[in-house]
């Protein structure tokens, strides 16, 4: 049947793939964004009116912030204080002194109008970030160009958003939603939406999460695919967009749905205070990953049994200026309040040429991926390092505190860092200042010549923690986040899972503890294939634990083992991940419906 015009009704559904941020189902009609760059036209100014382009700009900075103050009170009303925090890097950019001086100066030297000004300074801003190679700190981009896009509506006098209004319910087609805009939608109008562009770090999905709106985003070219008005249906979960969707689907997708509800709160949620132990009485140790430590309520929540990866990054890059230790001391002293008698894993600064703080001046990198950033920056700058530590050190007597290296290469590295932090321990004593004398002291095997050396490592710490995302990322050389080469991003590739065997067993026989703090931890289907490998404790992102302790506690340590020993003479990332979804589907079927 053709359509006016003599087009082709399209009926045939089309199942797109993209990344699932926000879980939840929705089916509804597409609202298509996909708006072109707003140009910036570049006007050359006289110089008597310089003074007033320079009033123009500061005014749209005032107003700027006002709208991100407002959106913020908006969020934390909706959402929560947590949540609303996301702003706070949004206004960051308004205060960063490298980016208003760069604009300055193209307005004053160059007599530069004040929107192209902004502009050019921003897409500065943006391509120091884009080189770096952490992926948090990469999906800041969006931030500064949202803030950059408002401030430059603002110079022309300011007007409504992307999105405009809407009459009906409807699945929000984009290349991209900024946080402000993700912020700004209508809960009660907007059922999900999926994007070109995006990552699961991204604060579009941060924010998609804190507001409960179902998300898929990294679909590629779904503005393309899809036509205004068409039906969607989405899963935030699997990360699927069907287009057109069939009733059979439709249905399929609604029983579903259900079946995880069920799931939830039926198997899952009874979990919280129970033992992530296999049939036969092996216990595994479930963990949290964090950043704030606003977190904990709700990583207690979810059951777990203390935090494996206390990030400290964002105290660095959340500010203009250095912490102070007194301000470190403070964040490191609640969460090992909070969380006591439970231990909490603080990893020292991750931060340097592949990482961006306005803060701290580093020259950029031709290979940032290589170089100088973690441990070898914090080496470098003792005097930063031992801040650190020493606030660390003040912490412990508050908690059960660990200290822990990120991205060692070598042992020297290790024995390095605890010589400076023996340093600040006798220093602390000197002033009275209490510590816990026998603080444990890890390592992240995250490079693979650190795991092929763990045995050499293993005499200097107390324990191991995998980071996997990094060590699979080393190994293969593959960037998990380049469209180009994601599909080899293989963590059970044959190669991983014999760097992390070799750690786990070097671990074991010197009598210290291996832990996996990667995105592997979160994976149910891999819980039994870590489990089998030797691990002693995982941590994740808290939603995470009552799934994965689900499938520990439905098989046996030997089911673990044989899974593992076929593993390891598997011959492709395939075969493995194949055995490890035959295990889970045999042993803890309901779970496959949350994984997909």
């Amino acid at each position: 049947m053709n359509a006016p015009g003599h087009r082709r009704v399209r009926s045939r559904e089309i199942v797109a793939q993209g990344i699932g941020v926000s879980p939840g189902v929705a089916v509804g009609p597409a609202m298509v964004i996909a708006p072109e760059e707003e140009a910036v036209i570049e006007r050359r100014l006289a110089a008597k009116d310089v003074p007033a382009e320079i009033a123009r700009f500061e005014a749209a900075l005032i107003e700027t912030r006002r709208q991100l103050n407002r959106i913020q009170e908006n969020v934390e009303q909706a959402v929560g204080r947590h949540d609303a925090n996301i702003f706070d890097v949004h206004k960051m950019v308004l205060d960063d002194t490298a980016f208003l001086e760069q604009a300055l100066r193209l307005i004053e030297g160059q007599h530069v109008n004040a929107e192209a000004a902004v502009h050019a300074a921003s897409e500065r801003y943006a391509a120091a970030l884009a080189a770096v190679e952490d992926e948090y700190l990469r999906e800041r981009v969006a931030d500064v160009k949202d803030v950059s896009r408002r401030v430059v509506r603002n110079l022309a006098g300011g007007h409504g958003g992307l999105m405009g209004e809407w009459r009906q319910k409807c699945i929000i087609v984009a290349r991209d939603l900024a946080p402000s805009e993700t912020a700004s939608l209508r809960k009660d109008m907007v059922l999900g939406f999926a994007t070109d562009q995006g990552s699961k770090t991204s604060h579009t999905a941060i924010m998609a999460r804190a507001l409960g709106i179902p998300a898929v985003v990294g679909l590629g070219d779904i503005t393309a695919r899809v036509r205004p008005g068409e039906r969607l249906l989405m899963d935030g979960t699997k990360g699927v967009v069907v287009i057109r969707p069939t009733q059979r689907r439709l249905r399929q997708s609604g029983k579903a749905q259900q079946a995880r509800r069920d799931i939830q709160a039926g198997l899952l949620d009874p979990l919280r205070d129970l033992p992530a132990q296999t049939t036969d009485g092996h216990r595994i140790a479930l963990f949290a990953n964090v950043e704030l430590v606003k977190e904990i309520p709700d990583i207690k929540q979810h059951g777990a049994e203390g935090i494996g990866l206390f990030r400290t990054e964002y105290l660095y890059i959340s500010q203009p200026h250095l912490p102070t230790e007194d301000e470190q001391f403070e964040a490191y002293r609640r969460a090992a309040s909070e969380m006591a008698p439970a231990p909490v894993v603080i990893r020292t600064l991750d931060l340097g040429g592949d990482k961006f703080s306005s803060s701290v001046p580093v020259p950029p990198e031709i290979n940032p991926f290589l170089g100088f950033r973690a441990i070898r920056f914090c080496l470098a700058q003792p005097e930063i390092f031992k801040c650190q530590l020493r606030a660390i050190l003040r912490a412990s007597a508050y908690g059960r505190v660990h200290i822990m290296y990120p991205m060692i290469s070598n042992v020297e590295e290790v024995k390095r860092a605890n010589a400076l932090l023996e340093e600040c321990r006798a220093d602390l004593r000197e002033r009275q200042i209490p510590f816990d004398e026998a603080l444990p002291i890890g390592a992240m095997i995250e490079i693979p010549s650190a795991a092929l050396t763990a045995d050499l490592m293993a005499p200097h710490v107390a324990f191991f923690s995998l980071g996997t995302n990094d060590l699979v990322q080393y190994t293969l050389a593959v960037d998990r986040v380049n469209d180009r080469v994601a599909h080899l991003y293989e963590p059970t590739h044959p190669a991983v899972l014999k760097l992390i065997r070799n750690t786990i067993v070097e671990g074991h026989r010197r009598g210290i503890h291996v832990a996996v703090c990667g995105q592997m931890a979160a994976d149910p289907l891999m819980a039994p294939l870590l489990v089998g490998l030797g691990v002693d404790e995982l941590s994740m992102g808290s939603s995470w634990i009552p799934a994965v302790k689900d499938v520990i506690r439905h098989i046996s340590m030997k089911e673990a083992q044989d899974l593992a020993e076929s593993a390891l003479k598997a011959v492709s990332a395939q075969d493995v991940m194949r055995m490890c979804r035959g295990l889970t589907a045999r042993k803890a079927p309901e779970i496959m419906e949350l994984v997909g």
